[in-house]
């Protein structure tokens, strides 16, 4: 049986998608016009310019109807809910309006990173200022936002470090992600719909919402990025995406948690499990970097994508194989929660074991 909440999350994310669609268009034809192109180089797979600009759809899809919606519900808890909002979503309101202060420092995040990777994309700042504003972005969200893991650890300020830690080493490893057409969004869509899993099961309306926009944000942009890509997230787009990602797995919880299962491991586990294969590719590329003595944020093409690549596979095979990759870790989180402490433990040692397959697979 479909409830209202279902029917609201179905079309929440169909009117995202068809929104991207339209808007990518769009902004394509913009981004062309007014010169906003990615041009071939050294490290570039394509031969002739390529729109940017993808990274605005996606900020304004997923920022604009979580402003609306917060402003809405915290303007109908004071007063009666409109007719038209079911019952089964009216009983959700008072939730929704409490989160209207996360809601605008979200956006104050997204847009700090947003209009940061837009200069990027025109003028290629250095590593430095870009590294700056994501630490100052997880600041805001951690410490202003309380957006921080619920670890087993008591001390707010060790949990607070280590969330923006966390949030500051997925954006990366999603900017690091987008190397190859349809790789970056392709893998941001499959983590948010393992993510999403857990959120709309736990009853969370605020996290589901954010992750349905995104996902019909992605898969409209998708359509045109995927290869041979038309247009391009670039860094404001990829960054948002990893931002977006790392505060649903901070804030994505089982608040109806059986003692005896997984408990405060699943908040460990999940987004390490989810996240697994970004999280491979930003290590891996980080150490090989290193180990030649270069900077990690410098560009090249030793990402895990380029090596799947020199080992004889098109991009959209090895594309397509980071996909598969990314679904056959992530599923295991789906159902973390159900697990005893020992389950959830296996499930993390079989993560670490495919990673592995992939190490060999693809090691040259």
């Amino acid at each position: 049986m479909i409830t209202s909440e279902s029917k609201y999350i179905l079309t929440l994310g169909l009117a995202a998608f068809v929104g991207s669609l339209v808007m990518t268009v769009i902004v394509k034809r913009w981004a062309i016009k007014h010169d906003f192109v990615d041009r071939p180089g050294h490290r570039k797979i394509h031969t002739h310019p390529i729109a940017l600009g993808g990274g605005i759809v996606i900020f304004w899809i997923t920022m604009l109807p979580i402003i609306f919606a917060a402003t809405a519900a915290y303007i109908w808890s004071q007063n009666t809910p409109p007719d038209f909002i079911p019952h089964t979503l009216a009983i959700h309101i008072p939730g929704l309006s409490s989160r209207a202060r996360l809601a605008l420092i979200l956006l104050a995040a997204a847009t700090l990173l947003h209009v940061m990777g837009l200069i990027d994309d025109r003028k290629h700042l250095g590593p430095a200022p870009k590294l700056l504003v994501q630490f100052l972005a997880a600041f805001l969200l951690v410490v202003v936002g309380k957006v921080r893991f619920g670890f087993f650890i008591p001390n707010p300020w060790v949990t607070s470090i280590l969330s923006i830690l966390w949030m500051v080493v997925i954006i990366n490893a999603f900017n690091f992600l987008d190397n190859m057409d349809g790789l970056s969004a392709g893998i941001g869509l499959i983590c948010a719909g393992m993510i999403l899993s857990a959120a709309w099961s736990s009853g969370q309306v605020f996290v589901s919402s954010l992750l349905v926009l995104l996902m019909g944000a992605l898969a409209g942009f998708l359509v045109f990025n995927f290869a041979p890509a038309k247009i391009f997230m670039g860094d404001a787009g990829s960054l948002l995406v990893g931002l977006l990602l790392s505060v649903a797995t901070i804030q994505t919880t089982y608040y109806h948690q059986d003692p005896n299962l997984s408990g405060a491991w699943f908040n460990t586990l999940m987004p390490l499990i989810v996240l697994a294969v970004p999280l491979y590719d930003f290590t891996s590329v980080t150490i090989i970097r290193m180990l030649q003595g270069k900077s990690p944020f410098v560009g090249d093409k030793q990402h895990f994508s380029h090596r799947l690549v020199r080992r004889g596979m098109t991009h959209r095979q090895a594309v397509l194989t980071i996909y598969l990759a990314t679904a056959c870790t992530g599923l295991g989180a789906t159902f973390l929660n159900e697990l005893s402490p020992l389950g959830v433990l296996l499930v993390f040692i079989q993560t670490l074991l495919i990673l592995f397959i992939i190490a060999i697979l693809e090691k040259q």
